[in-house]
């Protein structure tokens, strides 16, 4: 017997570990998932909520195979060596995580299973390339993305592999799945997305049957339609790399004309940089709290818990940025272009440090992913691994017209601008304070002048990189 342990892998298919269990096994394979109470103490109620339902969801798959899934509660070095010993299990399996915390459990569950005389199987999976795999010619990591792209570009990829048969599974039965309140969270202020195995390939097909092929053009723009949404699926690994991977790889070769397999390519490159940062955060675990890139002196953030508030609440009086804060507390979710706004406005007009921006979009993203999440914030922070030049400030108002223009994104999600035109919404900072009352009295006046704090930026870092000594 061999178990096989689930943890961000909540799929059968395209899953290396339990591939490997069923192909090593001498007999069929126990799947399991195991509800940490030290992992839950870094959940969320919106992202515990994805995680019962993608569990739901492979139990069901589990289930159809004449299987199930085993539920255990409790630390992973203490349960999983007891179930290993009650199937008499030989072996256990799982696919490997790459951030700090899940290294640490994973070290002192294999040392249990060890001491406990059963082997460990552990497998990449996450990823298309595990982390030391692309190096420069030196050997190290690469902090440059451009280049690590060329590689991983370059580089053929793993196949993906099948499902088990129901031959290969054993004839367990496996516990209820527990409630949020069971597990001590509250139900989220949010609606949650769909998280599971038939939505994740649905959502594949959907946009490489047509939007990826807009990608390029239309990718900015968050009223439009065309991102893939597949960074939930990524998350709870709904779905395997290899697989959207190679969904992609069908797409280019179906595309109409160039200009559609280079859309292609640009979404495949929005996989490449989940791996950079995936690959970053192994090999620096600590950018989760500290800058990745050094400074001569501390940033003096000025962290003015006033504008901190305004800036979750969705009230700064610059709509395109409330329109993304308010996004994220309704659907655990942002846009990719309006988080690089939210983000930079935070950072760069409220002088506020990255960190407490990562910490309220951790708490509240259905598809957090801390090396994606760490990377971003210190990218629009100007600390990051080839962040974005200190001195470039996105300006809100022309991020709102550009990518924006007819306001649709900001009047879907900031109800008191519905009826406002788009010209009076984009010029909100220019309006006298009686035009904004007759547009619309109940939305706030701009908290700061964004001219202002820009000037203010650029003196800040110039500080911290001694500039003025």
């Amino acid at each position: 017997m061999h178990i096989h342990w689930h943890r961000r892998d909540l799929r059968p298919t395209d899953n290396r570990g339990l591939h490997h269990a069923v192909a090593v096994g001498d007999d069929s394979v126990v799947p399991v998932f195991v509800f940490d109470k030290g992992i839950l103490e870094h959940g969320s109620p919106v992202r515990v909520a994805c995680l019962l339902e993608a569990l739901d969801s492979l139990r069901t798959w589990y289930r159809e195979h004449d299987s199930d899934l085993v539920v255990l509660h409790g630390d992973p070095s203490a349960v999983l060596p007891d179930l290993a010993r009650a199937v008499d299990a030989t072996a256990v399996s799982w696919n490997v995580d790459y951030s700090g915390l899940a290294g640490e459990r994973d070290l002192a569950v294999s040392a249990a299973l060890e001491d406990a005389g059963i082997a460990v199987h552990e497998q990449q999976d996450a990823l298309c390339f595990e982390p030391g795999s692309i190096t420069t010619n030196e050997g190290n990591h690469y902090s440059v993305y451009t280049y690590f792209w060329k590689k991983w570009r370059d580089r053929d990829k793993p196949d993906s592999v099948p499902a088990p048969s129901a031959s290969e599974l054993a004839a367990v039965t496996g516990d209820p799945l527990p409630t949020l309140e069971y597990l001590g969270f509250e139900n989220p202020e949010a609606t949650v997305p769909s998280v599971g195995l038939e939505c994740a390939r649905e959502r594949a097909t959907t946009f490489c049957d047509g939007p990826i092929y807009r990608y390029e053009n239309e990718r900015d723009y968050p009223a439009r339609n065309t991102t893939s949404r597949l960074s939930v699926d990524l998350k709870y690994g709904t779905i395997g790399i290899r697989e959207l991977y190679e969904a992609t790889e069908t797409a280019h070769e179906q595309a109409p004309d160039e200009a559609a397999r280079e859309s292609v390519q640009t979404y495949q490159q929005q996989l490449a940089w989940r791996e950079f940062y995936a690959h970053v955060l192994a090999f620096n675990p600590e950018v989760v709290t500290e800058n990745f890139s050094g400074y001569s002196h501390p940033i003096e953030w000025r962290n003015d818990p006033d504008e901190l508030e305004a800036w979750k609440a969705g009230e700064t009086g610059y709509p395109i940025v409330d329109a993304g804060m308010r996004q994220l507390r309704t659907e655990a979710w942002v846009h990719n272009r309006v988080r690089m706004i939210v983000a930079s406005f935070l950072t760069k007009d409220l002088l506020i440090d990255w960190r407490e921006g990562y910490d309220w979009y951790r708490n509240r993203l259905a598809d957090h992913d801390t090396a994606n999440d760490t990377g971003g914030w210190q990218w629009a922070a100007s600390t990051g691994t080839d962040a974005q030049p200190y001195f470039r400030v996105f300006n809100p108002m022309k991020q709102g017209r550009d990518y924006d223009p007819g306001a649709e994104y900001i009047k879907t999600h900031v109800a008191e601008l519905a009826d406002v035109d788009a010209a009076d919404i984009h010029d909100w900072h220019e309006l006298s304070v009686s035009k904004r009352r007759e547009l619309a009295p109940e939305y706030p006046d701009p908290i700061v002048d964004h001219s202002e704090r820009r000037e203010q930026a650029l003196a800040m870092f110039e500080r911290a990189r001694g500039e003025d000594e």
